[in-house]
């Protein structure tokens, strides 16, 4: 499988393949044209009160891992991620975010359960 993690700011790219925003909130001043997004599967992504419990006060990358993947076996999210699982055996697949640091973002751990 390839599937990689990519800020949504960034140029599309030729090889992004299958393009899916995993915020849970459109990103800001960012047109809905030029992010050429194609999947934006909102039930995959952290619920806002685990964003805001990560964000507030720098909290451990580690612990909001460990929850993110609990919120990620739900039925919804778990469908989901079983979809995008499969977009990502087809083809790359590309996971945007807006995050400034997407590798301790939800957006990595994503890729790692694809990956994995």
């Amino acid at each position: 499988m390839s599937v990689r993690v990519r800020r949504v700011y960034e140029p599309p790219e030729p090889d992004d393949g299958v393009r899916v925003l995993v915020d849970r909130l459109w990103p800001r001043g960012l047109a809905k044209d030029a992010a050429r997004v194609d999947e934006w599967p909102k039930a995959l992504t952290p619920s806002t009160e685990l964003r805001r419990w990560y964000h507030a006060d720098d909290r451990p990358y580690e612990e909001f891992r460990e929850r993110y993947e609990a919120e990620l076996a739900a039925p919804e999210a778990a469908e989901l991620l079983e979809h995008v699982r499969g977009l990502a055996g087809k083809g790359p697949v590309t996971l945007l975010t807006a995050s400034k640091s997407p590798e301790t973002s939800h957006a990595e751990v994503l890729a790692r359960l694809l990956d994995g």
